[in-house]
């Protein structure tokens, strides 16, 4: 039974910082690409962050300029998502996902991941 969960959003101000996470159970999180995307009213879900699932990957930053960044902790089965200088703009829903594709991940749309986590909504306001 392969489930994602989030945690962490709420309500920041502006320049402040938040750390997603997402808990991952069913699968080994070891063997999947894994991404955040963010999706905000009216608008496309977005990448922001992914790592590639072959041995050579990189942390690849799609979105964000450098202020979001992903990373691992495969013993607690979770993936998290440091985010600083946060503006009114990166308020969205937040969510975690993972595929088993090739590909590198940089390249890679919300549709190619089969796993998803129901979100987590970010606000950013004064």
């Amino acid at each position: 039974q392969v489930q994602l969960v989030e945690s962490g959003g709420g309500l920041v101000q502006p320049g402040g910082s938040l750390k997603l996470s997402c808990r991952a159970s069913g699968f080994t999180l070891n063997d999947y690409a894994i991404a955040w995307f963010r999706q905000a009213p009216g608008k496309e879900r977005e990448g922001v962050s992914c790592i590639s699932k072959r041995a050579d990957s990189a942390n690849l930053a799609i979105s964000g300029k450098g202020r979001f960044a992903i990373s691992t902790d495969f013993g607690k089965r979770t993936m998290y998502l440091e985010m600083n200088s946060l503006e009114p703009e990166d308020t969205a829903v937040y969510y975690c996902a993972a595929g088993t594709f090739t590909m590198p991940c940089r390249i890679a749309t919300h549709r190619d991941y089969a796993s998803w986590g129901q979100g987590t909504q970010v606000t950013v306001s004064a």
